[in-house]
């Protein structure tokens, strides 16, 4: 193609450019199929600012409503691994001088998912070791940073010299991205949070597993969740999505499983940052609620499993103390005490059940909302946390329930907070006449 100059917003390109943002845009919106070439222009000149950001939003948006196929989404997200470092783990050895595998998990969020503190030290308990490179929360999800900040002392950024240390030494790790993983997708995420295009599945696939090969991990678990308290609220959706991530990590060549999990009632009895390492430490103590204790197995499995390890027994690992040892010693090569006292939130105030029966929904949603407006999340990227607020419940559906008792326990440090998180659970919970029995399946399907 002979080469023409890109107009960016108005204003001409100092230099002539391999492509016409116009005709990307063109071709998009008429349900044409985008060249390698092109799509590896679009993600360069977008990062380095010679494609304007209402002509990137028009092209989300055509993406958005016309989709990519395999090859376009594949090839997208090899252009955003390309805009930034890759990681590379090949210098780990086991005890026998060989090379360390690797295996990580990524969850699309939830309510109350605190699945990633109890698995990172369990699988690593196994010999495989765990590169968790977490974020941080954004409206009713809750973000693994900042459950784990509320230990005294831990610190999430870490150099990559730091973090190869610790994956050799303890074998997990979970810290902050840096900034050199896949910009392009910082810009992108932007962009699309304002324009209305996040629910894009192309852009939210390559978003995600952009990262996750960046990151430089020879396996991955994809946990998608579904649900009302989950990003994806349709079954058929969340399975095109994770179809979709388990072919990215396979054109990548890394080995990619996914479960799609339930998230119409929070896991485990806590959705908060403090009080859900609390719980985090029970089960890697053996006990535990029982939703957190499997999904944290199965997940075990499937990582181990990817990475090689088909002889393990997870949940014999969280009985015996072995997952502790590793929890405790991760927290400590970050600086955590992991036997300090957690924070705990200033005041509380608990809500009754209205009548005798069963518990047969708890909405998650509902209940993120309320954690969420109690301080234990944030509106804006740039707002403070308290690492003690949250809901602390007391039943989970399917429990028999008495009028006057205990439901659930609102916890913040500033009073005034709790009308408005009541509010969000006016209809969180349902009650219905005993003998009504909900089924709740935990894990929907495998997909790999």
């Amino acid at each position: 193609m002979s080469q023409t100059t890109s107009t960016t917003g108005g204003n001409a390109a100092s230099n002539a450019e391999a492509f016409d943002a116009v005709d990307i845009i063109r071709t998009k919106r008429d349900k044409g199929v985008l060249s390698a070439a092109q799509i590896d222009w679009t993600i360069d000149a977008y990062t380095r600012g010679a494609i304007a950001d209402e002509q990137m939003a028009a092209l989300n948006m055509a993406i958005l409503l016309n989709g990519m196929n395999r090859e376009e989404i594949s090839r997208w997200t090899a252009a955003m691994i390309a805009s930034g470092e890759r990681m590379d783990f090949s210098s780990l050895r086991r005890p026998d001088g060989g090379v360390k595998a690797t295996s990580d998990k990524h969850s699309t969020g939830g309510v109350g998912d605190k699945i990633t503190l109890p698995l990172a030290p369990l699988v690593a308990v196994f010999g495989v070791a765990v590169p968790q490179l977490s974020g941080r929360g954004l409206g009713h999800t809750g973000g693994t940073l900042d459950k784990l900040e509320a230990i005294p002392g831990w610190r999430a950024d870490l150099s990559n010299e730091e973090m190869l240390a610790q994956l050799q030494d303890v074998g997990a790790v979970i810290c902050a991205a840096g900034a050199g993983l896949a910009p392009a997708d910082k810009k992108l995420y932007a962009l699309r949070d304002v324009t209305g295009t996040v629910e894009a599945i192309p852009l939210i696939a390559s978003s995600i597993m952009s990262k996750k090969i960046a990151e430089g991990t020879g396996s991955l678990v994809l946990d998608v969740k579904v649900g009302s308290g989950a990003f994806m609220k349709d079954e058929a959706r969340a399975r095109e999505l994770a179809e979709t991530m388990v072919a990215l990590g396979k054109d990548a060549g890394v080995n990619t499983v996914a479960l799609l999990t339930n998230m119409n009632t929070p896991l485990g009895l806590t959705a908060g940052n403090a009080i859900e390492v609390e719980e985090s430490v029970e089960v890697l103590a053996g006990g535990g609620p029982e939703d957190v204790v499997e999904l944290t197995v199965r997940l075990a499995e499937e990582m181990l499993a990817c990475a090689g390890v088909h002889d393990a027994d997870p949940r014999a690992a969280l009985r015996d103390g072995r997952a502790m040892d590793v929890w405790n010693r991760m927290i400590e090569a970050q600086g955590g005490d992991p036997r300090a006292k957690l924070p705990v939130a200033k005041e509380s105030e608990t809500i009754y059940a209205p009548a005798d029966g069963v518990l047969v929904e708890l909405d998650a949603m509902a209940v993120g909302v309320a954690a969420w407006r109690l301080g234990a999340g944030r509106a804006r990227k740039e707002d403070q946390v308290q690492a003690g607020a949250g809901v602390r419940m007391h039943a989970k559906p399917g429990a028999t329930v008495r009028a006057g008792e205990p439901l659930m326990t609102l916890l913040t440090d500033t009073p005034e907070k709790f009308d408005r998180a009541k509010e969000a659970l006016e209809h969180a919970a349902v009650i219905a006449p005993e003998g009504s029995r909900p089924a709740q399946q935990l894990i929907i399907d495998r997909i790999a």
